[in-house]
């Protein structure tokens, strides 16, 4: 596996690999750093060194660590069980609690990212026209979210929505009464010995829950190994297996989970992944955890499809 990394760096097919940490069997087995422009959600930080304190952008990779709260959350019975109405987390937007074409949604709709809301990420992030963006820059971003039109029946199709991870988020902080950020460095990263983190906030004040998570690439895949090893009694086992279960197509051989994206073709894995090339890997038959960060933002990922592909020999 070392051979084949070093071919593709060699090569130049990965220019913009920042950061590479591969554990096999619980151990380091490789980690790597590089140099290149880096951005924290949009914004330059210049020509970064990158080295293994090196705080870096996971992007969408937030996404599924906001699963793994949760269902920690859920295990200390603070929130709501995934089958729960989604809109009456929210009894403040009276008007939305009592539309009765909102009254289906759930808390599980939301983790699927099956909500049939109106809601778009196809433009660049840098966009008002990604729906993203504009619940960021929306006075309210849950009540952007939750109002946006019914186009189509919830739990049928999935559609990415960062919108879905927001509200998580939310019903996250109401339920334990402590910021998405505290209540993740006090269950989740104190446990596993992560002392350095940043989760970026929006003009309101609150934590990004969608793409706002800055971590170590050695601490990205120390949440890999947590998935890997069942939870360590951080993340209740239960949860993880109920998280990890393919539940909508994405594409064939390819399916989502509760904010984790699960292969059901021969070789099973799970994965996170983020804007710009930032992956983290589990192979649970394998015993491998990869974790991958990289500066393609708003481009095609050819650098961490490169190194994958020459970890997992394809």
């Amino acid at each position: 596996m070392t051979e084949r990394i070093d071919a593709v760096l060699r090569s130049g097919k990965a220019p913009n690999l920042h950061g590479l940490v591969v554990r096999r069997s619980g151990n380091v087995v490789l980690e790597w750093y590089g140099a290149g422009a880096d951005h924290r959600l949009g914004e330059s930080l210049g020509h970064v060194e990158f080295g293994r304190d090196t705080l870096h952008d996971v992007r969408s990779v937030s996404k599924s660590v906001v699963a793994l709260l949760y269902g920690i959350a859920l295990g200390e019975g603070l929130v709501p069980e995934p089958g729960e109405g989604l809109v009456r987390q929210f009894p403040e937007y009276a008007d939305l609690v009592e539309d009765l074409g909102r009254a289906h949604l759930t808390i599980e709709h939301a983790l699927t990212m099956t909500l049939g809301l109106d809601w778009t990420e196809d433009a660049p992030y840098t966009s008002t026209a990604n729906s993203e963006i504009a619940m960021e820059l929306a006075p309210d971003r849950y009540r952007y979210v939750l109002e946006r039109p019914v186009v189509e029946a919830a739990g049928k199709r999935w559609n990415y929505c960062g919108g879905a991870t927001a509200l998580i988020g939310g019903i996250i902080e109401r339920g334990t009464g402590r910021p998405l950020e505290e209540y993740a460095a006090g269950v989740l990263f104190q446990p596993l010995g992560v002392e350095d983190f940043q989760w970026s906030k929006g003009k309101d004040g609150l934590a990004m829950a969608a793409a706002g998570l800055r971590l170590r690439p050695v601490d990205l895949a120390a949440v890999g190994q947590l998935v890997l090893d069942g939870g360590r009694g951080i993340v209740p086992g239960g949860w993880l297996q109920e998280m990890l279960r393919p539940r909508v197509v994405i594409a064939d051989g390819f399916e989502y989970g509760y904010h984790w994206y699960v292969s059901t073709g021969d070789r099973h894995w799970v994965e996170a992944i983020g804007n710009g090339g930032q992956r983290l890997l589990v192979v649970p038959g394998e015993e491998l955890v990869v974790a991958i960060t990289a500066g393609e933002y708003e481009q095609e990922q050819t650098s961490a499809t490169a190194v994958l592909d020459a970890i997992l020999d394809r």
